[in-house]
């Protein structure tokens, strides 16, 4: 199966009403920064937390867009609306994309 991506530069900024993020990263990675409104559910989680998915389209995002692949592709096979962003947060925040975190830091990708 193909997993459906996008390049951060395909990804409009501001983000579209309607579209849904789910960061599918580690609780640690996303307290250091992550996108504003986002879902955070990890990656070895979401099979167990797929009905907290909505069913709009979704952006799912990682760190480099690996683990954000894997969870592309499940969700798809589930029936999903998804796409994974190439390249992951550490694009996002190398595009100068606003983010947020929740230790009260300046957010960065870790």
């Amino acid at each position: 199966m193909q997993v459906p991506t996008v390049a951060i530069t395909g990804v409009p900024d501001p983000l579209p009403e309607g579209l849904h993020v789910l960061d599918v990263r580690e609780q640690v990675e996303w307290d250091h920064g992550h996108i504003e409104g986002a879902q955070h559910i990890p990656l070895s989680e979401l099979g167990n937390r797929l009905d907290e998915v909505p069913n709009e389209q979704t952006l799912v995002v990682c760190k480099v867009g690996g683990r954000s692949a894997q969870a592309t592709a499940w969700l798809a096979s589930q029936g999903r609306d998804v796409v994974n962003l190439d390249g992951g947060m550490l694009d996002w925040e190398g595009s100068n994309r606003p983010m947020v975190s929740e230790n009260g830091q300046a957010p960065q990708v870790v």
